[in-house]
């Protein structure tokens, strides 16, 4: 992200100062250019290219920059192949008023001939501008109608001439480039693209001043509304063939209908919401179809991401991006009786024409590993994903043919009133939360963080009409005290660490009103209302001590606890001082799943944190714990697994362990992953780097190598991947390195990955959250040839292990005498 602030309100002399040279070259009597400066968008940077022909026909790129736009004139227009240089000559700065100009500058004028308004949309740099425009180099992605992803301008070196009255330069070269992205390719947008985005009109139909056109004229009659299909929310992820994942977004569900009359976008009730979201309407003029209706979801744009930004975006009239994921209709054709895979395939034809990376575009699908998407998602505090049934028809109601997997805890609450504030400056402290149970509107506490000053206000005016005399529930006297109560028509978003005991939401934020959603369909989840009572383990209040978080093996929360206390002496020696992340249950199996890497609001003390600098530059608090009460703090928060890091926190750039983990094909037996691991033991034998074993609890097989702290993190990655590699080098048909699932068939899958700086693996002795409560846990060689699964350890039988009963071969240096005896065999 770039540290430039585009909301940064620049001063009106340095702004007049930059336009200087604009106004000077022209004559505002004889020229319809504007010469007004026009006023800043404020929410997101604005971009326009302008194809210009004049005595050479040129391309003009725009992009605004502290109330002007910086300027190029592309000589050759813009090109999508990474190979292909473009000259860009930096020209004055323009108004932003100019923007959107499009029309005819008369001859003898400064820029004589005819401009189109050739793309249009929002700009962000990826690198601080000022910065790049002093070193030549600036790196922007573009969020255009025809031109989208990421792009270079780079300064070219040598002498320029000089304007000898000011000693500036009047020509300075620079090239653009696209960058390699889903948006580059062959394609020529110079040829594809010959009018006007905004009027659809010809060079010649501009310069005669012809009316403007409809950018798209479809045959077929405007779909009518159909109810959407809901997911159910499900505790894991759903493994096997028969299904695939996506994205869950972060934004206000979307039908948009394509048809004779123009386009109309619903919300998931069927209101009528084109006006809202009338900045991203032209955007479905490329989709090939004279009529659709297409289900998806609308979030901010141009870089922006959250429902806060959306509700942002929704004021300032954009931006926004559509993500389509299913078809309901092509043509005057009903495909919801159709499976998923057929609606997906017609979907992809309907969006053949569809730049890449731009306002409208398809939901990408998660075929593989979906774990290690799910962990990406969660990192990047996404939403989560959604588990769809490949052969599933489309039915407008909730079903199990889509399961949603959350993130964090997030849902719809009814605003009941709000909580008057103390001080003047302030129109209340906090809104009072309900929601319906057994048809019955139940208080479930207030929100008082997510607000800003503005938005501070503009909820009391919203509020202030529906106030009214008595409580529309029942709720406590003393929380009851100096609440104006309203009528429960608002439907506020809000997230949220768990409940309390007493039904409660704790450490809640508010993230937005929701208009989409009526207020009696707003109902609570099975597991808010808690029971009472807390219990003191490892020194910590742990609260639901009886909730049963293993429902067949019937283990409550306690249980839970207490195992990590009493396993705590033996998981520490592996685990201590690592960073590490948690999978959350905060209700257990039945319930939502988290993974959580960075620390959260509200944990314990005892689970401690440590600032870490990420690949981005941006640094986040990790967690790691040093003893019993640091695991017995994270169970308080819904833990049940627990994964680590190879490195520790006084070396965190030197790893002390490679791992390997062997994920059979699922038509493999447990067997075959023994045979593997009994393979790998004697190759990384013969390589100098012996290795201990562990079953993992889920359905393989780790190996751990420990090394001593001497390489970096790089040569450790680089020494699994090859080692892996080899492996799969000398037995194809057992043994795979490379991550599709699709590879995997009848192999053992040699996962190296967890062998780089971030990644992890379940710690030993961690519980996994799987029927029966199965521990990873650490084993000999000798009684590894005996186990018939990775699952023979529940709770009760990892406690009688210990690491005394095993012989752990001692640390090796992964030395560049070890490295290139590898690289030699793996030729």
């Amino acid at each position: 992200m770039a540290s430039d602030s585009p909301k940064a309100a620049p001063r009106n002399a340095e702004t007049a100062e930059r336009l200087a040279r604009y106004f000077e070259k022209r004559d505002f009597t004889r020229t319809p250019e504007p010469r007004k400066a026009g006023d800043p968008e404020g929410l997101a940077l604005r971009y326009s290219m302008q194809k210009h022909d004049a005595s050479r026909t040129h391309f003009d790129l725009r992009l605004e920059w502290n109330g002007a736009l910086l300027s190029w004139a592309v000589t050759k227009g813009p090109s999508l192949r990474t190979s292909q240089k473009r000259l860009a000559v930096r020209t004055e700065d323009h108004p932003v008023s100019y923007l959107d100009f499009e029309g005819a500058i008369p001859e003898d004028n400064y820029g004589a001939g005819t401009v189109m308004l050739w793309d249009i949309g929002h700009w962000r740099p990826l690198e601080p501008l000022e910065k790049g425009l002093k070193k030549g180099h600036i790196h922007f992605a573009l969020h255009g109608r025809r031109l989208t992803g990421g792009w270079h301008l780079v300064r070219m070196d040598g002498k320029r001439r000089g304007d000898k009255r000011s000693g500036k330069s009047d020509r300075e070269n620079w090239l653009l480039i696209k960058e390699e992205d889903e948006a580059a390719g062959e394609r020529d947008p110079i040829r594809r693209y010959r009018r006007s985005v905004s009027t659809n009109r010809t060079f010649r139909e501009i310069a005669a001043g012809a009316d403007l056109l409809p950018l798209v004229e479809r045959a077929k009659p405007l779909p009518r509304f159909r109810k959407v299909q809901l997911a159910t929310l499900g505790d894991s992820l759903v493994d096997g063939e028969a299904w695939w994942h996506e994205m869950k977004f972060d934004g206000y569900r979307a039908l948009v209908a394509l048809g004779k009359g123009g386009t109309k976008i619903y919300t998931r009730n069927g209101h009528d919401w084109s006006d809202k979201f009338e900045a991203l309407l032209p955007d479905f003029a490329s989709l090939n179809c004279d009529s659709a209706l297409i289900d998806g979801e609308i979030v901010a744009g141009a870089g922006m991401s959250g429902f806060s930004d959306l509700q942002k975006a929704i004021k300032a009239g954009g931006p926004f991006t559509f993500y389509a994921f299913d078809l309901l209709e092509r043509d005057g054709t009903a495909l919801r009786s159709r499976p998923l895979t057929g609606r997906r395939a017609a979907l992809e034809e309907v969006f053949t024409d569809v730049p890449p990376l731009g306002a409208v575009q398809l939901s990408p699908i998660i075929t593989e590993n979906a774990s290690e998407a799910f962990e990406a998602v969660c990192a990047a505090r996404g939403e989560g994903l959604i588990a769809k049934r490949r052969d599933a028809a489309y039915q407008g109601r909730r079903t199990r043919d889509w399961i949603k997997v959350k993130c964090t805890r997030r849902d719809e609450f009814v605003v009941v009133g709000w909580q008057k504030s103390d001080k003047k400056s302030r129109p209340f402290s906090s809104l009072v939360l309900a929601a319906h149970r057994d048809d019955t509107l139940t208080y479930v506490g207030k929100v008082g963080t997510g607000f800003d000053a503005d938005l501070l206000e503009e909820l009391a005016s919203t509020m202030k009409p529906l106030a009214r005399k008595t409580a529309p529930l029942t709720v406590p006297k003393a929380e009851a005290r100096g609440v104006q109560w309203i009528t429960p028509k608002l439907v506020a978003e809000v997230t949220y660490a768990e409940f309390t005991a007493d039904g409660r939401v704790r450490h809640a934020v508010f993230e937005g009103l929701r208009a989409d959603k009526p207020a009696a369909d707003v109902e609570l989840g099975g597991d808010t209302m808690a029971e009472d009572g807390r219990v003191e383990i490892a020194g910590l209040s742990v609260s639901h001590p009886e909730r049963v978080v293993y429902p067949k093996a019937d283990l409550t929360k306690r249980r839970v606890a207490e195992y990590y206390e009493v396993i705590a002496d033996r998981m520490l020696e592996a685990c201590a001082d690592r960073p590490l992340s948690l999978v959350r249950l905060p209700t257990g199996l039945d319930g939502d799943r988290f993974f959580q890497k960075h620390a959260g609001t509200g944990f314990p003390d005892a689970l401690k944190t440590v600032e870490i600098e990420e690949k981005d530059g941006n640094k986040e608090l990790y967690m790691y714990v040093t003893d019993a009460a640091g695991l017995v703090g994270a169970v308080q928060m819904g833990t049940l697994e627990f994964h680590v890091w190879g490195s520790r926190r006084d070396r965190l750039d030197r790893p002390d362990r490679l791992v390997f983990d062997l994920d059979p094909d699922e038509g493999l037996a447990f067997a075959d992953v023994k045979r593997a691991a009994f393979d790998l033991r004697e190759r990384l034998d013969g390589f100098g780097l012996p290795c201990w074993p562990m079953v993992t609890g889920g359905k393989g097989v780790h190996l751990v190598v420990p090394l001593r702290r001497i390489a970096e993190w790089e040569a450790a990655k680089h020494y699994a991947q090859t080692f892996a590699s080899l492996m799969a080098q000398e037995d194809p048909k057992r043994y795979t390195a490379e991550l599709p699932k699709a590879r995997r068939k009848g192999r053992v899958f040699i996962d190296w990955l967890r062998n780089q700086r971030g990644a992890t693996s379940i710690a030993p002795f961690s519980l996994r959250a799987r029927e029966g409560a199965p521990a990873a846990v650490p084993v000999a060689w000798d009684e590894l040839d005996t186990l018939k699964s990775a699952q023979a350890f529940p709770l009760d039988a990892a406690l009688e292990r210990s690491w005394k009963d095993l012989t752990l071969p001692k640390p090796v240096g992964l030395s560049r005498t070890l490295i290139e005896r590898l690289e030699e065999a793996a030729g």
